[in-house]
């Protein structure tokens, strides 16, 4: 299968080698780009905090490129929201790390499940555009909370003609998509060529990503049983 591949750069490395192990053919094709923003993250790791939670390994990326001044923090409890997540917190240096079932959302039980152990507002470090579904649950649950923007992902603009070629030469047979906002780029980018991609595949990596998919293509869409890149590929 030709599989295209919406991630960033920085996390499309690995997809592509366990697409290529399983014999498909991966087409790179990052939607968008990373810019950190270490000083913001630098500024909320010095204010008071109890625990850190990231939902995205992208915001343990921008913790390591501060190298040995993160020591001070890597004994802390650091709630990721994932298994993916929690391994990019392994090999940082966090000793202490609780991962979630793979959504926001079922982070925000997770740690209020723990509430009682914080003693201090909880570090949020956050990308930027991101779903609600993190924080309105922290809300909801009433555990207090501090946001920190520590990186946004921006778009990479394509010219039509090469998103052409990508999709249409030849024909590719499924997109991978792992969050809204790529789903959204993604359908913008090859809305004037959908038309000649009837049988494609979309295999998304939540419901809440298949929701961007148009109606005509619902019939196309695969919505992995669990929301991480095992349950992805279970659906190639």
């Amino acid at each position: 299968m030709r599989v295209v591949v919406t991630r960033p750069e920085s996390s499309a490395r690995r997809t592509d080698e366990r697409l290529q192990n399983l014999g498909h053919q991966p087409v790179l094709l990052p939607l968008t780009k990373s810019i950190h923003h270490p000083d913001a993250a630098a500024a909320a790791l010095a204010g008071p905090h109890s625990a850190l939670a990231v939902t995205s390994a992208e915001a343990v990326r921008v913790l390591s490129s501060r190298g040995e001044r993160l020591n001070p923090y890597l004994s802390q409890t650091l709630y990721a929201v994932g298994e993916t997540t929690a391994k990019a917190a392994e090999e940082a240096g966090f000793r202490d790390i609780r991962s979630g079932a793979g959504t926001g959302a079922e982070l925000a039980e997770l740690i209020a499940s723990y509430a009682s152990d914080l003693d201090a507002p909880l570090l949020y470090l956050a990308g930027k555009p991101r779903s609600p579904k993190f924080e309105d649950g922290m809300h909801a649950k009433g555990v207090p909370f501090v946001t920190a923007e520590v990186y946004e992902m921006t778009p990479i603009a394509y010219d039509e003609v090469f998103i052409r070629d990508i999709l249409l030469d030849p024909p590719v047979d499924a997109i991978l998509l792992y969050s809204r906002e790529n789903a959204r780029l993604f359908c913008d980018f090859a809305a004037p060529h959908l038309k000649e991609l009837a049988s494609v595949q979309f295999v998304c990596l939540s419901g809440n990503v298949a929701q961007i998919i148009p109606p005509e293509f619902h019939r196309n869409i695969k919505i992995a049983s669990h929301p991480d890149e095992d349950g992805v590929f279970a659906l190639l």
